[in-house]
């Protein structure tokens, strides 16, 4: 006989209405302690500020047209940041307080927490955005193109931050030391999102590192929003930032939820 558990669980839409519950959950905490979305905006924001009157002048000549450079590849950096370092490391948190001990007793699908906590996350990711745009309109920075490559440039970088947070999500759930969920975070944010086309162009870079940031999946996403919003030709980088998103949802998600089935 089947339980109300078994059927709860069978269920598509109740896994989206307890994921969504969930997420609701993540976003109280978020009001309460805000340190992480507070992070999630202001290091970016701080590297936009620091790249553009460092390198704005050598790279492009004059700041104004450097940051219409730099701002795309900030914006993927937001959502790619904001997934990596915090999405991991709060999960682990609350798995070594028991607080997911608790979600096992409840007839929910054992996916609901993690996904809850992701969908929580893109909540976060709009938000930064949105303060990110503020900022850069604040600094000179005008989109080139329209409404609409405009709007599919946010989704893009935040459906890609999305999926890449799932990598985090295994780990955090995989690993018992919350601060080896961090260290592995920033140990990978480094060559994730430094070496890439974030700065300066990915031919002027040695040809070691231009080598590995041309089949980095971070420099697609940030040459695809950057096409987006300056009105340039967008080429094959969004269909490579899609194809990669999909294959790190498709790897990374599964292995997330069975590391979590296994923790029982």
């Amino acid at each position: 006989m089947t339980t109300t558990a078994e059927t709860s669980r069978s269920r598509p839409l109740g896994l989206v209405r307890h994921s969504a519950v969930l997420a609701k959950r993540s976003l109280v905490k978020t009001k309460r302690s805000p340190g992480y979305l507070i992070n999630g905006v202001m290091t970016p924001v701080i590297f936009l500020v620091l790249f553009l009157y460092l390198f704005g002048g050598a790279v492009s000549g004059s700041t104004d047209s450097y940051l219409q450079y730099l701002f795309p590849g900030i914006l993927v950096m937001t959502t790619s940041l904001s997934g990596m370092l915090a999405t991991g490391l709060n999960l682990n948190i609350d798995v070594k307080k028991g607080i997911f001990d608790r979600f096992r007793s409840l007839p929910i699908d054992r996916a609901a927490p993690l996904l809850g906590s992701v969908a929580a996350d893109v909540v976060r990711y709009v938000v930064a955005v949105v303060i990110l745009f503020g900022i850069g309109y604040a600094l000179g920075f005008r989109v080139q193109s329209d409404p609409l490559s405009t709007l599919a440039a946010v989704m893009l970088a935040v459906v890609f931050g999305f999926c890449l947070s799932w990598v985090t999500v295994f780990l955090g759930v995989l690993v018992r030391d919350e601060g080896a969920v961090l260290a592995f975070s920033f140990v990978a944010f480094l060559p994730l999102v430094l070496g890439t086309s974030l700065s300066a162009p990915v031919d002027t870079l040695p040809g070691w590192l231009r080598a590995w940031a041309n089949v980095n999946p971070v420099t697609h996403a940030m040459d695809a929003c950057r096409a987006l919003l300056n009105g340039g030709a967008v080429g094959d980088t969004v269909t490579q930032t899609l194809i990669w998103s999909a294959v790190l949802l498709v790897i990374f998600c599964p292995l997330a939820v069975l590391a979590y089935q296994r923790r029982e």
